[in-house]
C-alpha cells in the first residue's frame, strides 16, 4: 500500500513524483517503457558523425518500424533509442495523427524542444471572452507561484521583457540573438506597436544556481544535441532533475516496463483504490494500492487509462459522468513556415550553437478580435550564415570551393505555432474490438484541422512576408508543411479542467469531479491550447496539484 501512485514518469510525472516525496508521501512511478538513469543510459551522446553506421541517417528498413515518428524533426540514428517503435505504440488513426511517445523513463522530457512560456490572463480567460470552450476555473495569479516555483528549480534563461501577454519569471542569463535577428528587431519596433521580438526563454543552465548544482547539473555546453541525453544536465529533463531528486527522499519507488491497463475502483468505499498493471516482459498483471492516484501518461495515454477504467459505477471510464472524456481534444499548428534571404550584414557570421531561437509572442487577437479567425500564434525565429554550397560542382573545382569557405547570405525563417480550438468532434475513443499486444483497447483518434487553422495560417503567411519584406530580406517562401495533427509534440485535452462537473472532467485543483482522489495534471487535463509551449504550464499544474493533494492525504480528506 502506497500514499500515492504517479502512472507515468516524464515531464509532469516526475514533477508529481518529486513534490509528493518531498512532502513525505510513500511514492510509486510507474513507467510503461524501460528504465533511463541520467549520463548512464545515454549511448550516443558524445558520438561523433562519423562514428554512426550511416551518418546519422537511419536506413530504410528501419524507418518502416517507425512509420507513425519518422517524419518528426527529432528522428535520427542518434535518437532511435528513445523512441516508440509502432509495434509497441498500436492505435487507430481515423485521421492522419502523428502519436508522439517516449519509450523509457523520463519520457519525452529527454527529446523536447526546451521552450519554456508562462500563459498570461489572456489564455486562461480567453474561452470566457471568446466562448471556444469552457471557463479555465484558475487564472494567471492563481499559477504565478508555481510557476516560479518550478522554473526556479528546473533553470530557464531568458530576458525580463514587461510584456503582458507573456508574463516574466525567473530567468537565468539569456542566449544571444544573431544580428540578422537583431536587425529584424529593430524594424519591428520602428513599425509596430502591438509586436514584439524576443530571445526565447528555454530550460537551459547559462549559469548554474546553487539548487541546479545541488540536482548534479552543469551548465550548458552550447552542443545543441540534446535530444541525445545531456551527460552535463545542461537541460532539463526528469532523468537529470525531478526523479533523482525524489529518489534522494527515499519516499519513490519507481518500477518500469509496467502497462497500466487501468485505475481501480472501489463501489463500496466510492473512491479509486490503486492501478491494475501489466508486466511488458512476462505478461502478469499486479495491482498496486495507494490513496491517491495522479495520472501523468501524456495527454492521450492518460484518456486512453481513464477511458478503459470502467466498473458499475463509472461503465464509460471512470469519472465520465457527462460522457465528455476523450473529447475537446487540441493541439498546436505548426504547418506554416516562412523562410528567406538576407543579403546584408556581410561583415558578421555565425560561429558554434545556440541551443534556442528568438520568438514572437502571440498579437493577433488578444486584446481585441481582429481577424475573422479566432485566437492567434506565437512564433519561432531562428537564423545563420551557412557557407556557399556548390551544388552544381564537382571534382577539383568542389574541392576547392570547399576549402574557400566562402559565406553565402543570411538564412532566416519564421515557424508559426498556432492555437487550434478545441471542438467536441476532436476527440479519441477506445476500439470495441481491436486490442494491442497487452489486450488493452486499441485508442481510436479522430483529431484534424478545420477552418479556423486554415484562416490562421494563410494570416500567418501573410504578416511575416509583411515584416520580413520590411526588413529588407529577399527570396521570401512561405511553406505549408501538411504536418499532421500530433507531430508537434503538444497534444491536449480530453479531461479538461472547468468549474461545472456537467460540462468538464476536473476541478480547479486538477481532481476528477466524480472520484476525487484521482488526479490529472499532464497535457489531458487542458481546457484550450493557448499558443505558448505548454510544458512549463504542465509541471506548474502539478506542482500546485501534487501539494494540494499531499495536504488534504495528511487531513484524511483523501
Amino acid at each position: 500500500m502506497f500514499d500515492a501512485i504517479v502512472i507515468g514518469s516524464g515531464m509532469s510525472g516526475g514533477w508529481a513524483a518529486k513534490e509528493l516525496t518531498e512532502k513525505g508521501l510513500k511514492t510509486l512511478l510507474i513507467e510503461s517503457g524501460r528504465n533511463v538513469e541520467h549520463i548512464k543510459d545515454y549511448p550516443t551522446t558524445n558520438m561523433q558523425p562519423w562514428e554512426f553506421a550511416h551518418r546519422g541517417t537511419v536506413p530504410y528498413q528501419t524507418k518502416q518500424l517507425y512509420k507513425t515518428v519518422n517524419k518528426h524533426y527529432i528522428f535520427d540514428e542518434s535518437t532511435l533509442h528513445f523512441l516508440k517503435k509502432d509495434a509497441r505504440q498500436e492505435y487507430i488513426q481515423e485521421k492522419p495523427f502523428d502519436w508522439i511517445r517516449g519509450d523509457q523513463v523520463g519520457g519525452r522530457s529527454l527529446l523536447w524542444a526546451r521552450h519554456t512560456q508562462r500563459w498570461s490572463d489572456y489564455d486562461f480567460e480567453g474561452p470566457l471572452r471568446d466562448g471556444f470552450a469552457v471557463d479555465w476555473p484558475i487564472r494567471y495569479k492563481d499559477l504565478a507561484p508555481w510557476y516560479s516555483h518550478v522554473e526556479k528549480f528546473i533553470g530557464i534563461s531568458g530576458n525580463r521583457d514587461g510584456l503582458d501577454v507573456l508574463p516574466d519569471g525567473e530567468f537565468l542569463p539569456p542566449f544571444d540573438m544573431t544580428c540578422a535577428e537583431k536587425h529584424l528587431q529593430s524594424i519591428i519596433n520602428k513599425t509596430y506597436t502591438d509586436r514584439n521580438l524576443i530571445i526565447a526563454r528555454v530550460a537551459h543552465l547559462t549559469s548554474p544556481t546553487n539548487i541546479h548544482l545541488q540536482q548534479g547539473r552543469g551548465k550548458c555546453q552550447n552542443r545543441d544535441l540534446c535530444a541525445r541525453g545531456c551527460p552535463f544536465g545542461g537541460y532539463f529533463s526528469s532523468n537529470s532533475s525531478t526523479i533523482p531528486w525524489a529518489q534522494k527522499t527515499g519516499n519513490l519507488t519507481l518500477i518500469t516496463d509496467a502497462m497500466v491497463h487501468s485505475i481501480v475502483y472501489d463501489e463500496h468505499n466510492k473512491k479509486a483504490t490503486g492501478v491494475k498493471v501489466i508486466d511488458t516482459i512476462t505478461q502478469k498483471t499486479e495491482v498496486y494500492s495507494a490513496k491517491i492516484i495522479f495520472v501523468n501518461a501524456s495527454a492521450l495515454g492518460t484518456n486512453s487509462v481513464l477511458l478503459n477504467s470502467t466498473s458499475s459505477r463509472f461503465p464509460n471510464g471512470i469519472g465520465n459522468d457527462n460522457g465528455l472524456l476523450g473529447k475537446f481534444v487540441g493541439f498546436h499548428n505548426y504547418r506554416g513556415k516562412v523562410s528567406a534571404e538576407f543579403d546584408g550584414l556581410k561583415e558578421f557570421t555565425t560561429d558554434g550553437r545556440r541551443p534556442g531561437a528568438s520568438f514572437m509572442p502571440r498579437f493577433r487577437n488578444v486584446h481585441k478580435q481582429e481577424t475573422d479567425f479566432l485566437r492567434g500564434y506565437n512564433t519561432v525565429i531562428g537564423s545563420n550564415r551557412p557557407h556557399i554550397a556548390y551544388r552544381e560542382d564537382y571534382g577539383e573545382a568542389l574541392k576547392n570551393n570547399i576549402d574557400s569557405k566562402a559565406e553565402g547570405k543570411w538564412q532566416i525563417y519564421a515557424q508559426m505555432m498556432g492555437e487550434t480550438i478545441p471542438k467536441i468532434t476532436n476527440m479519441v475513443s477506445l476500439d470495441p474490438v481491436k486490442k494491442d499486444s497487452y489486450g488493452i483497447p486499441q485508442l481510436r483518434v479522430n483529431v484534424t484541422y478545420d477552418d479556423n487553422d486554415e484562416k490562421m495560417l494563410q494570416d500567418f503567411f501573410a504578416q511575416f512576408t509583411e515584416m520580413f519584406n520590411k526588413a529588407g530580406f529577399s527570396n521570401i517562401e512561405t511553406k505549408d508543411t501538411k504536418r499532421n495533427p500530433g507531430n508537434e509534440n503538444h497534444e491536449m485535452g480530453g479531461v479538461r479542467m472547468g468549474h461545472d462537473p456537467k460540462t468538464s472532467l476536473i476541478n480547479k485543483w486538477n481532481q476528477l469531479h466524480a472520484c476525487p482522489n484521482v488526479f490529472v495534471t499532464d497535457g489531458a487535463c487542458m481546457t484550450s491550447m493557448s499558443s505558448q509551449n505548454p510544458s512549463l504550464t504542465y509541471m506548474a499544474l502539478t506542482a500546485r496539484a501534487a501539494n494540494y493533494a499531499a495536504d488534504e492525504v495528511k487531513k484524511g480528506n483523501l
